[in-house]
């Protein structure tokens, strides 16, 4: 597989060779989703919580007697029956959400999507990519010159001042390699590689 390398201005200058078995992988669509899904569930977080009849504030008078009434008996109004009463199965906020995926599953499933955006030719690599200030408008300046609308940049690492220059940015997100997951990758239109980035990928999907 190669990869299409852009100068500054957006032109092509020259591919690069790539690993197949990082960018030229077949699309496995079903193990794709199951690494989508597993993303999102594993980074929810145990925020809602819902009250069981032990829990509600309720008094523990009998609403009524036990019998002569004609209604059904009742003991307290903390019944699950009852407006206001507990949840029969609350939810709790020591729920685990978390999904389970194998190394290799991981693995190959990156390796599928980024082939995937070799084959749309939705890759371009550049030698480097940096910004000489923490400026958002210097970053914005760039990427439009690169030829960019939206775009997700992988670089080997990210250092301070591309990091503070892409956070106000919402057409343009900045991750190493390391920090690369398969929802960005998913989601994004265009990816943006540097040549030390496209070699990290290599050696981390071996």
């Amino acid at each position: 597989m190669e990869l299409q390398i852009i100068n500054e201005q957006g032109k092509p200058t020259a591919k690069v060779a790539a690993s197949d078995h990082a960018f030229g992988r077949d699309f496995n669509e079903a193990l794709v989703h199951q690494l989508v899904v597993a993303y999102q569930a594993n980074a929810r977080i145990g925020s809602r919580a819902q009250k069981d009849r032990g829990a509600v504030n309720h008094s523990t008078k009998k609403p009524w007697r036990q019998k002569g009434t004609g209604r059904a008996r009742a003991g307290m109004t903390s019944s699950p029956l009852w407006r206001g009463g507990g949840k029969i199965f609350p939810n709790s906020p020591d729920e685990n959400f978390s999904h389970k995926v194998n190394r290799k599953m991981y693995r190959a499933g990156m390796a599928s999507i980024l082939s995937q955006l070799a084959r749309e030719d939705r890759i371009r690599v550049v030698d480097e990519f940096k910004v000489d200030a923490p400026k958002t408008k210097m970053l914005a300046q760039k990427v439009k010159a690169l030829g960019f609308d939206e775009v997700l940049v992988l670089t080997d690492e990210v250092d301070q001042n591309l990091l503070l220059s892409s956070r106000n940015l919402t057409n343009v997100q900045v991750m190493s390699v390391r920090n690369a997951n398969p929802l960005a990758l998913v989601r994004s239109a265009r990816v943006l590689l540097t040549k030390s980035a496209v070699a990290k990928l290599e050696e981390l999907l071996k």
